[in-house]
């Protein structure tokens, strides 16, 4: 096709039709990561988690990557970071930070329980376990994966930057390293705010507290400085509510 735009999706009938066909024909995630989807559906917060679909192409991206060692920054209840758990093997190694202590807990018993031991667990805020661990580790990371805190997006960012460069006695993400962030899009309204995009809601825009019209600026940063950093090779991916990719060159 010339044009950038996608045929794919011409209503949501197609849309629902194409994404069932395309989960169908991917690698099956394992039995034990499908069912803590399921318990995880029937929680009160159930639309943290990423979907099953989403799962299967990171477990995917992160094996075609090559990444052994895998930083995810917003743990939620543990279902992502069961997928890259998958993703780096045994051998491989997945440090996750959440904020709230509950779903940390939650997250490590699902380890626990599953057998998973490849995976840490830190508990905190980000903003300041992101430094904190550049100062102790001992090798840079292949992938950071970021879905947390959107208005925290833009200084996440500043952090991984500023800690993987070629003067950081260890780095955090190494050199050919690559970036990922989910929610980049935001049902589309980072995009288009107008009337035409029927996400753009009253409550997505708004500026009053609990409105989302902040993290949609903060979203919109991130996607900017993404693309206009000169250490970054950039992929924005509109796929599931939009992957931002940066590849870091140095």
């Amino acid at each position: 096709m010339k044009d950038n735009g996608t045929h794919l999706y011409p209503n949501e009938h197609v849309s629902e039709k194409v994404t069932d066909y395309a989960f169908e024909h991917s690698t099956k995630l394992p039995d034990y990561i499908t069912k803590h989807h399921a318990w995880g559906s029937d929680q009160p917060k159930a639309g943290f988690m990423i979907s099953p679909f989403q799962t299967q192409f990171q477990i995917w991206f992160a094996k075609a990557l090559g990444a052994k060692r895998i930083l995810e920054i917003g743990c939620y209840i543990g279902f992502s970071a069961l997928g890259f758990s998958e993703a780096v093997g045994p051998d491989g190694h997945v440090t996750t930070l959440e904020f709230d202590p509950e779903y940390a807990q939650i997250a490590r018993e699902t380890f626990e329980r599953n057998g998973v031991k490849n995976v840490e667990v830190i508990v905190g805020d980000a903003n300041k376990s992101i430094p904190e661990l550049a100062l102790a580790i001992d090798q840079a990371f292949d992938l950071i994966s970021t879905d947390a805190d959107k208005i925290s997006y833009p200084n996440y960012l500043a952090l991984i930057l500023s800690l993987s460069t070629s003067t950081s006695q260890v780095r955090l993400l190494k050199s050919g390293g690559t970036i990922m962030a989910d929610n980049i899009l935001r049902r589309g309204v980072v995009a288009d705010r107008s009337a035409s995009n029927p996400n753009a809601t009253p409550e997505e825009l708004s500026t009053e507290k609990g409105g989302r019209a902040e993290q949609l600026v903060a979203l919109d940063r991130f996607n900017k400085e993404l693309v206009q950093n000169e250490r970054l090779e950039t992929f924005l991916l509109p796929l599931f509510d939009g992957l931002g990719m940066g590849r870091l060159k140095d």
